[in-house]
């Protein structure tokens, strides 16, 4: 898909993407024609009403679905000119993602869990548990880093998936509702640890929610609304 130079100085640009699905009526366009920047180290809200597309539209940042037109530039890298496997080493490498429910491997402890990302990409067990108690340790979970997911919390297992979706030092985050099973005590303390180590490591986020009091806190909001994106 060819079309105008992406922007230098922002991390994410995506222009006129449209996604349409089928259905017996003919199809329905669920994106009809998105364009949107995010900023290195930003922190973006997309809010919209429940079925408007928010989260195929992260699905198709993260090279996850793919999109009937439209282009996505990542750091530059024109991501549906790629082939397969091109895709795929960019989406290890560069793009981290949180999901509502943790998705957590129940027979591996909350350590064992963050360094899975590492270990796949081929680095050594030393190294790869280093980094990953390294993030448990700053998001208040030192002392929780042997235990397996059935033993933790909601909001520790939510934490550790937030490690999890860092620990490879991505340059994008996509979170889709990741407080979203969470009481709203705990998801504003989970949203305030994600944020904060977000900033230390220098990543931006794309995040779907629902809630207006975090999207309240996030560095702007985007709405989508009847397949496109408004401020």
């Amino acid at each position: 898909m060819m079309g105008a130079l992406p922007d230098p100085a922002v991390l994410l640009q995506v222009a006129g993407l449209q996604k349409t699905f089928a259905s017996p009526g003919g199809g329905i366009r669920v994106l009809n024609g998105v364009d949107m920047q995010v900023a290195e180290r930003e922190f973006v809200a997309i809010v919209g009403q429940s079925g408007s597309g928010k989260s195929t539209l992260l699905h198709i940042l993260g090279t996850l679905e793919s999109a009937d037109a439209g282009e996505v530039h990542l750091d530059g890298e024109a991501l549906f000119d790629m082939a397969p496997a091109e895709m795929a080493s960019l989406r290890n490498r560069s793009i981290g993602f949180i999901y509502q429910a943790h998705h957590l491997i129940p027979e591996l402890s909350a350590l064992e869990n963050v360094m899975m990302p590492l270990l796949v990409r081929g680095v050594g067990q030393e190294k790869a548990a280093e980094r990953a108690g390294n993030l448990l340790e700053r998001l208040g979970l030192a002392e929780r880093t042997t235990h397996r997911p059935g033993k933790l919390s909601g909001g520790e297992a939510q934490r550790v998936a937030v490690a999890r979706s860092l620990v490879g030092k991505p340059r994008l985050l996509l979170a889709d509702e990741p407080t979203g099973n969470l009481d709203e005590h705990t998801a504003e303390e989970v949203f305030t640890a994600m944020q904060q180590l977000c900033r230390e490591e220098r990543a931006a986020v794309v995040m779907v929610t629902h809630s207006r009091v975090l999207a309240n806190a996030c560095d702007r909001q985007l709405l989508l609304h009847e397949g496109r994106i408004s401020s």
